[in-house]
C-alpha cells in the first residue's frame, strides 16, 4: 500500500525496543493502521490498473456479490479471499498480505488444502485449474465453504 509505511519486521523490532507502550502507539499510530479490505482492493486495482469487474470475474464470484466486496458493504470469507488472490494473479505473499487486510488466517503449508492452493499460486496455475487439482486430490474446492459474513 504507501510505500512510506514500516515493513512488519521493522515494526516489530521498533516495538520490542520501545520501553513504553503509550509512546510507541503515538510515535507509530500511522504505521498500525491497517486499510479496511474494500480499501485495499481498491488500491490494488489502481496499482495494477486493473477494474474490479474483471478481477470478479477472473475470481469466478458472483458480480452482485463481488461489487458489495469492493464497496465494503460485505466481508469476504476467507476463500472468497482466496478466489480474489487469484483473481488478481497475486503471488503466495501477496496473496497472504490480502488474508492479514481482510484479518483471515493465512495459508499454512502443514495443512494439505492450503499446500495445494500454496502451489497453485506460487506456480501461477489459473483458478479453474486449481479447482480441478483441489477437487482431484479430494480437497474442498475454492468457494465450498461459502460467504461467512
Amino acid at each position: 500500500m504507501s510505500e512510506t509505511r514500516l515493513k512488519t519486521e521493522e515494526l516489530m523490532d521498533r516495538l520490542f525496543e520501545e520501553q513504553n507502550l503509550r509512546r510507541f502507539f503515538s510515535q507509530e499510530a500511522e504505521n498500525l493502521i491497517l486499510p479496511t479490505f474494500s480499501e485495499y482492493l481498491q488500491a490494488m486495482c489502481r496499482q495494477r490498473i486493473e477494474v474490479p469487474e474483471h478481477i470478479i470475474s477472473r475470481a469466478n464470484i458472483d458480480k452482485s456479490y463481488g461489487h458489495q466486496l469492493f464497496s465494503g458493504r460485505r466481508n469476504p470469507s476467507r476463500d472468497t479471499v482466496i478466489q480474489l488472490a487469484f483473481g488478481f494473479g497475486m503471488d503466495v505473499g501477496d496473496a497472504q498480505e490480502m488474508l492479514r487486510i481482510a484479518r483471515k488466517s493465512p495459508l499454512y503449508p502443514r495443512v494439505r488444502r492450503d499446500t495445494a492452493i500454496i502451489y497453485c499460486l506460487h506456480n501461477h496455475i489459473s483458478l479453474i485449474d486449481t479447482q480441478i487439482i483441489l477437487d482431484d486430490l479430494d480437497l474442498p474446492v475454492l468457494g465450498s465453504e461459502r460467504k461467512s459474513d
